[in-house]
C-alpha cells in the first residue's frame, strides 16, 4: 500500500468514530446505551454525547478492574502514547505474563466503548476520562503517582531548575524548558537513575520508599534535614507549595519499575467452593425449600385473608405490623419482611386503596393458587430475580434519615437484578453440587465493577451478593449453598459446562438469559449484561418448572386422627382437605408433620360455617386412615348438640330459647351483667348489647348460641375474603437506560450515518450559500425550485435546510424524485426512506461537491 493510500490519523474522536464500520458502532451503542436516547443527528453529536461526564462515568463504572487500571495507566502516560509504553506501565520490567495476555482485550474494550481513541502509535483517552483518572492533588489517581516534572516544575524560577541540573550532574541548559526536559530524560533513563540514587545515602531512600506507592506528597519544614535536602538538590522531590513537596512521576515509577499499580490485577479473583454436595441433594434439599416458600406465602396471605395491616401514611408496613406479622409466620422479622415483599413484588400482594387503606391479596392471588405448585414457584422466582425492591434495606436509613419500611417507597435498588444474576452465574460456574464462599462471590463482583466496588465489604454490591445468597436459599433456588438444576434453568444455565475459573472474560458475557458461551480467550473482557425479553423469561421458567416438578411432593388427600383430639397430616394436604380442616381445627405445630387440634371452639366455627355434625363426622372418616377416635366424635356431639340451641337476633338484641331453665343460668351468672339482659317472655332475653357482642359475651361464658335472621334462620358464617381491585406487580426500576435490540441499533445507526452524511458532505459554493461554515444553506424559492427539478432530470443528490412544523431546524441530504403541486418527493438519506417536503419549509439547496479522486 502506497503511503497515500494508507489511512490517515483521526484528529478526533468523531473521525475515530466516522472511520468505524457499523458492527463496531452498534457494540458501542450496545454497550453504552444512554449515547442513543435520544439518536444522535450525526457522529460529531454522538462524540461529544459519548464525552459528557455522566456518560463517562457510567462507561467507567461498568468496566473490570485489569480494563480500568489500563484506563488509568494511559491517564499518566504521556498523551499521545504509544502501544508499548501503556503496555509497559502495566507489565513492567518484568514484562508479566499475564498483563501480556490480558492487555490487547483490556485496549479492545476500552476502544470498543470509545473511552480510548487513535492507532497503537498515538492513543488517546477522552479527555473527560482523563480529568477523572489523572492524578491531581484535589483528587488523588489510584496509582498513587503524582505530576510529572515538567508539571511539578511548572512555578519554579528557571535558575532553581539549572541549581537542580548542577546537582544532578547534568550540564546547565540556555532556557527552563530544555532544562526540563533534559531532567525528565535523567529520570527516565534506568542506568543513570539507577547510579543516580546508588549514590543516595540510606536516609534519602527510606524517605523515597515511603512515598513511592502513594500518596506522593509529604510535608518539610523550612530548614529540610540532610536527607531530604540531598533530595530536593537533585530534583528527586520537588517543591509544589510552602512545606510540601512531591515526588515526580518519573522517579516513582523508576522506583516501582516501570508499573504504574502497585497491584496489577489481569485476572478476576477465583470463586473458591466451600463444599461440595451430591447434586440429587442439592436439588431435593432445594426442592423442599421452594415447596415451603410456598407454603410460607399462602400462610402469610391466608393472614391477611380479612384485610392486613393498615398502610401507613408515608406508604408501607409499620414496625408493630411486621413484627406481628413474624411472630404469626414464626420466623424473624427480616426474614418476614423478604416474604412480604416477595409477595408484593409477584403481584400476589397489594394496597386495597380504601379510606381505611389495608394490605390484602389481590385477585391475581387467586388465580396463584390455582396454579400447579411448579408453576407457583416459578411466578415467585421470576418476580425475585428481575425486581429492584430489595428486602435486605428494610429498617435502613434514606437520604433524609427517614426508616425505610417494609412495603413501602425507597427499596427499589436498579443493580438488585444484575448482582442477583452474576451471582447466580458464579455459582453455575462451579462444578455442580458445589458452594461457594461469599467473600469470594464479593471479591469477584468487586474485580468486574471495579470503580462500583468499594475497598470495604460494606459497599452495595457486596451486601446485594450476600443477600442474594441467602434468599436464593430461603426461594429453593439453591440447596446447601450450591445451585440447583432448576436454579440453572431459570438463569439459563442449565445446558452449560462449568467454565474455569481463570476464564473470566467469556463467563462474564454471560448476563440475564444468556448462556454460558464458548470461552475463546481467557482474558476477553465482559459486556454487559443483555436483559431477556419476556418470551425468554418466560421460556426458561417453564424449563426451570418442569424441573422442579417431579421433586415436590404429592399433595395428600388423608391425615392420621389421633386419640387425644388431634390430627397428623404427614405431608403437604390437598387444597380442600387443607381448608377444610383449617375451619375444623387449629394448628398446633409445624414442620415437616402439621399436627392439628380439635377444640369446642374449631368445631362450632365449622358448624357455624354451615357444617353439620353428620357432614363432619363423614369428612373425618373419608379423609382418615385411622378409625376416628371416640373422644373426637363425642365432641364433635357435643357441640352440635348445644350449637344453635340459644338463637340471638336483633333487637337491639335479644336470646331466644325453648329451655327456660337454660335461661334463668344466662341470667343468674354473674359473667352476663355487662351484656344488661332482662327477660321478656319466659322463651326470650333481650339485651342492649350489639348481637355480635352478645353472641361472643355467651361464648366467652362456655354456652354455643347461633345468630339467626330477622326470619329465624340460622345465620351460616363464612370466611371473608376481602381482596383488592386489580393490580399490577410493581415495575422495576431500570439501571440505566434499556439496552437497545437489533432492529433499533440497525435503524439508529443508518440516522446517524445519514446525518453525518448530510453535516459533512462538501457542497458546491452559490452566490446565496458560499460555505456551510454549519449553517443551513439559503436560496431564493425560484432558486430551490428550479434546482430541485434540475436534480429530478439528472439524478442529483441535493443538501437542502429544511423547518418543520415546530419550527426545528435540520439539513438534510435527498436525491428528489418529483417536484409538483409546491411539494418535493425525494428519497431522503438521512431518515433512510422516501418522503414528501413542502417547498416553503425549504430554507434553501445546493449540490453536493463531486466526490474527490
Amino acid at each position: 500500500m502506497s503511503s497515500d493510500e494508507k489511512q490517515v490519523a483521526p484528529r478526533s474522536l468523531a473521525e475515530a468514530l466516522r472511520a468505524k464500520d457499523d458492527g463496531s458502532l452498534a457494540a458501542l451503542l450496545r454497550a453504552r446505551p444512554d449515547l442513543i436516547t435520544p439518536v444522535p443527528t450525526d457522529l460529531t453529536q454522538l462524540a461529544t454525547r459519548a464525552g459528557t461526564r455522566a456518560s463517562v462515568i457510567r462507561a467507567l463504572e461498568r468496566l473490570d478492574r485489569f480494563t480500568l487500571q489500563t484506563a488509568e495507566a494511559l491517564a499518566v502516560a504521556p498523551e499521545p502514547a504509544d502501544r508499548e509504553t501503556l503496555l509497559a506501565l502495566l507489565a513492567g520490567d518484568e514484562n508479566d505474563p499475564a498483563v501480556v495476555g490480558a492487555f490487547p482485550h483490556a485496549l479492545a474494550a476500552l476502544r470498543e466503548q470509545a473511552l480510548v481513541w487513535g492507532p497503537d502509535d498515538r492513543l488517546r483517552l477522552v479527555r473527560t476520562a482523563r480529568e477523572l483518572l489523572a492524578p491531581s492533588p484535589q483528587h488523588p489517581s489510584p496509582t498513587g503517582l503524582g505530576p510529572t516534572v515538567a508539571e511539578a516544575t511548572a512555578g519554579m524560577s528557571p535558575g532553581r531548575i539549572q541549581e537542580i541540573l548542577t546537582a544532578a550532574g547534568l550540564p546547565t541548559t540556555h532556557d527552563a524548558v530544555s532544562a526540563v526536559a533534559s531532567l525528565t530524560a535523567l529520570f527516565t533513563d534506568r542506568a543513570r537513575m539507577a547510579d543516580l540514587l546508588a549514590a543516595a545515602p540510606p536516609d534519602s531512600l527510606d524517605v523515597l520508599s515511603r512515598l513511592v506507592w502513594g500518596p506522593p506528597y509529604g510535608q518539610v519544614t523550612a530548614e529540610p534535614a540532610a536527607r531530604l535536602r540531598w533530595l530536593l538538590d537533585r530534583g528527586l522531590l520537588l517543591p509544589t507549595a510552602p512545606g510540601t513537596v512531591v515526588l515526580p512521576r518519573e522517579v516513582a515509577l523508576h522506583l516501582r519499575a516501570g508499573r504504574a499499580h502497585r497491584n496489577t490485577e489481569p485476572l478476576p479473583p477465583a470463586v473458591e467452593p466451600a463444599a461440595t454436595h451430591r447434586p440429587q441433594v442439592v436439588d431435593t434439599t432445594a426442592a423442599g425449600q421452594a415447596y415451603t416458600s410456598l407454603a410460607t406465602i399462602e400462610e402469610l396471605l391466608k393472614d391477611w385473608d380479612e384485610g392486613g395491616p393498615t398502610v401507613l401514611r408515608a406508604g408501607g408496613l409499620s414496625v408493630r405490623d411486621l413484627k406481628r406479622t413474624a411472630v404469626a409466620l414464626d420466623l424473624s422479622e427480616p426474614v418476614a419482611a423478604f416474604w412480604v415483599e416477595l409477595a408484593y413484588a409477584a403481584g400476589l400482594l397489594a394496597s386495597d386503596g380504601e379510606a381505611d387503606e389495608r394490605y390484602a391479596a389481590t385477585p391475581a392471588y387467586d388465580e396463584w393458587l390455582e396454579l400447579p405448585a411448579a408453576g407457583r414457584w416459578t411466578r415467585l422466582a421470576t418476580a425475585w430475580l428481575s425486581g429492584t425492591r430489595t428486602a435486605g434495606v428494610i429498617g435502613g436509613r434514606d437520604t433524609k434519615e427517614r426508616t425505610l419500611a417494609a412495603l413501602g417507597p425507597g427499596l427499589d435498588r436498579s443493580a438488585a437484578p444484575e448482582v442477583r444474576h452474576r451471582v447466580l452465574t458464579l455459582l453455575a460456574a462451579l462444578p455442580e453440587g458445589a458452594s461457594a464462599s461469599p467473600d469470594s462471590v464479593v471479591a469477584r463482583l468487586h474485580w468486574e465493577r471495579a470503580l462500583r466496588g468499594a475497598a470495604s465489604s460494606d459497599d452495595l454490591r457486596a451486601r446485594l451478593a450476600r443477600w442474594t445468597l441467602s434468599e436464593a436459599e430461603s426461594l429453593g433456588i439453591t440447596g446447601r449453598g450450591a445451585l440447583s438444576a432448576h436454579g440453572r434453568a431459570l438463569i439459563g444455565a442449565e445446558s452449560s459446562a462449568p467454565a474455569p475459573e481463570t476464564d473470566s472474560g467469556a463467563e462474564q458475557a454471560s448476563g440475564p438469559g444468556d448462556k454460558l458461551p464458548v470461552h475463546h480467550h481467557r482474558h476477553h473482557p465482559a459486556p454487559p449484561p443483555q436483559p431477556r425479553s419476556p418470551a425468554e423469561l418466560a421460556s426458561a421458567a417453564a424449563r426451570a418448572g418442569k424441573l422442579l416438578a417431579p421433586l415436590l411432593p404429592e399433595p395428600l388427600d388423608h391425615v392420621l386422627l389421633q386419640a387425644d383430639l388431634t390430627a397428623v397430616a404427614p405431608g403437604p394436604l390437598q387444597r380442600p382437605l387443607a381448608d377444610t380442616l383449617d375451619v375444623l381445627a387449629d394448628v398446633e405445630s409445624k414442620g415437616g408433620a402439621t399436627v392439628y387440634r380439635f377444640t369446642p371452639g374449631s368445631v362450632r366455627r365449622a358448624l357455624d360455617a354451615g357444617r353439620s355434625a353428620s357432614d363432619l363426622h363423614a369428612f373425618l372418616s373419608e379423609h382418615s386412615r385411622t378409625p376416628v377416635p371416640q373422644p373426637l366424635t363425642y365432641l364433635i356431639d357435643d357441640v352440635a348438640r348445644r350449637h344453635g340451641h340459644l338463637r340471638i337476633g336483633s333487637a337491639s338484641a335479644y336470646v331466644r330459647c325453648d329451655d327456660d331453665a337454660l335461661l334463668n343460668e344466662i341470667i343468674a351468672d354473674k359473667r352476663s351483667q355487662g351484656l344488661r339482659l332482662r327477660r321478656l317472655a319466659p322463651t326470650v332475653l333481650a339485651a342492649q348489647a350489639d348481637p355480635a357482642t352478645l353472641l361472643e359475651g355467651l361464648r366467652s361464658m362456655g354456652f354455643a348460641p347461633a345468630a339467626e335472621s330477622a326470619e329465624g334462620d340460622v345465620l351460616i358464617t363464612r370466611a371473608h375474603a376481602h381482596r383488592t381491585p386489580p393490580r399490577t406487580a410493581p415495575e422495576p426500576v431500570p439501571d440505566g437506560p434499556p439496552s437497545p435490540d437489533t432492529t433499533l441499533l440497525g435503524a439508529a445507526i443508518r440516522a446517524i450515518r445519514a446525518g453525518d452524511l448530510a453535516s459533512t458532505t462538501p457542497h458546491k459554493p452559490t452566490a446565496a450559500a458560499p460555505g456551510r461554515n454549519g449553517t443551513l444553506p439559503r436560496t431564493t424559492s425560484a432558486e430551490t425550485l428550479a434546482t430541485m427539478q434540475a436534480a429530478v432530470l439528472t439524478g442529483d443528490t441535493l443538501w437542502i435546510g429544511y423547518v418543520n412544523a415546530e419550527g426545528s431546524a435540520s439539513q438534510r441530504v435527498i436525491a428528489p424524485i418529483k417536484v409538483e403541486g409546491g411539494f418535493v418527493t425525494a428519497y431522503d438519506h438521512t431518515a433512510d426512506e422516501v418522503r414528501t417536503y413542502p417547498l416553503h419549509r425549504v430554507t434553501g439547496v445546493a449540490e453536493l461537491a463531486d466526490e474527490q479522486a
